[in-house]
């Protein structure tokens, strides 16, 4: 399958749900993509391939509350790595760091435990999907804050016209993604 033909695939597999969580909103949907197991292992290999090159390969794979998980975990699991959670506000047990920024309705706060990274660990911070780009920034800000360097974001779904990946890129980390839609 050609590069071009798994974008293709995956973005068939992606669900869209109109007016979800409010009218307007057209919510792009992972879950089929995790519920056939062929697809699931097309999206696995897709973020794998990519990191097995050399000079792409992280030291750890860090993956955003919730969706950022199911990515992660496998694709760290696959690459031979760790794994790192950065969790909401108040789900980890250890010393944290925090992180609050701004969602299209309101605010959050990401947390991750102290001893997660080491100063100057490579990492790979994954999400399922980039809309305004709160979350990822905020990750990363966290990963740095702990003296590690994310050297890129991945996510499934990249939602140009809400300016996440611009505002991504703009501060100067690379994100690869492999789908885009339009609209919200």
């Amino acid at each position: 399958m050609t590069a071009l033909n798994v974008h293709e695939f995956l973005r068939d597999h992606i669900r869209t749900v109109p007016d979800w969580p409010a009218p307007g909103v057209q919510f792009r949907d992972i879950t089929p993509l995790l519920q056939d197991p062929r697809v699931f292992r097309v999206l696995i290999d897709a973020f794998v391939h990519r990191y097995m090159d050399p000079v792409l390969r992280p030291d750890v794979v860090a993956g955003l509350d919730a969706r950022g998980f199911i990515l992660g975990a496998v694709v760290a699991y696959e690459l031979g790595l760790g794994f790192v959670p950065i969790r909401k506000k108040g789900k980890l047990p250890f010393t944290t760091v925090e992180e609050t920024y701004e969602l299209e309705y309101g605010s959050a706060t990401v947390e991750l435990h102290t001893d997660a990274v080491r100063p100057g660990q490579r990492v790979l911070l994954i999400d399922d999907l980039i809309a305004t780009g709160g979350t990822m920034m905020a990750g990363k800000k966290l990963l740095e804050k702990l003296g590690a360097t994310v050297m890129e974001g991945a996510a499934i779904v990249d939602l140009p016209e809400l300016g996440g990946s611009t505002r991504i890129r703009s501060s100067g980390l690379a994100l690869f993604t492999l789908v885009e839609f339009e609209g919200h």
